[in-house]
């Protein structure tokens, strides 16, 4: 599950978390990203959508998405941002509600860093699972070397491990492997994308 003190943050302050992601530049790297390895038409799922700023993005751009967070607050940011999209509560590692090989496209922005790390692992088999054979699977995380830590508003930010992540998606085909620096949030960031053997 998400780290409680990170859920408590975003439910708490949702709306101010919310103001900052829609006046942040437009994330065109991670859009580029999505025209390259995404199935156009195909079904599309954002884990950890937050106020759903990429899944409208993703459905005004062909790719028909729905989203789905642990926090509460953010859901309800979301829903009043775009009443016409669909957004429900689901959450790692398990994501309850979710069926297996469901979504051609799963997308996960920076949401994995906010877990205890033992539940990374078995977050990104999950994850891989409910897509369908030959579906993508876009990953990221913010990186944090060495030890765990919080910001000023006690969100964790989980030191992940990469070699671990890559094992679990070792059955996959591996299309993109690179840390970066967002063009959106200006954090380091690391992504994978993987496609699902048929």
């Amino acid at each position: 599950m998400t780290d409680p003190q990170t859920l408590a943050a975003y439910d708490h302050a949702a709306a101010a978390f919310a103001a900052d992601w829609h006046t942040q530049p437009a994330p065109e790297d991670l859009q580029d990203i999505v025209r390259r390895f995404f199935i156009k038409g195909g079904r599309t799922v954002d884990i950890g959508c937050g106020s759903g700023r990429e899944v409208a993005w993703l459905n005004a751009n062909g790719y028909p998405a729905q989203g789905f967070d642990a926090s509460e607050g953010l859901l309800t940011e979301a829903r009043a941002r775009y009443p016409q999209l669909v957004f429900d509560r689901s959450e790692l590692p398990q994501l309850p509600g979710i069926a297996d090989a469901s979504f051609e496209n799963v997308l996960c922005e920076t949401v994995i860093m906010h877990l205890d790390r033992t539940l990374v692992a078995p977050s990104v088999r999950r994850m891989l699972a409910i897509a369908r054979p030959g579906g993508i699977l876009y990953l990221s995380w913010r990186v944090t070397k060495g030890d765990d830590v919080r910001d000023g508003q006690g969100r964790l930010y989980a030191a992940v491990d990469v070699a671990s992540v890559r094992a679990e998606l070792s059955a996959a085909v591996l299309l993109l492997d690179e840390e970066v620096v967002s063009s959106s949030s200006g954090k380091t960031i690391h992504r994978l994308v993987a496609r699902k053997p048929d």
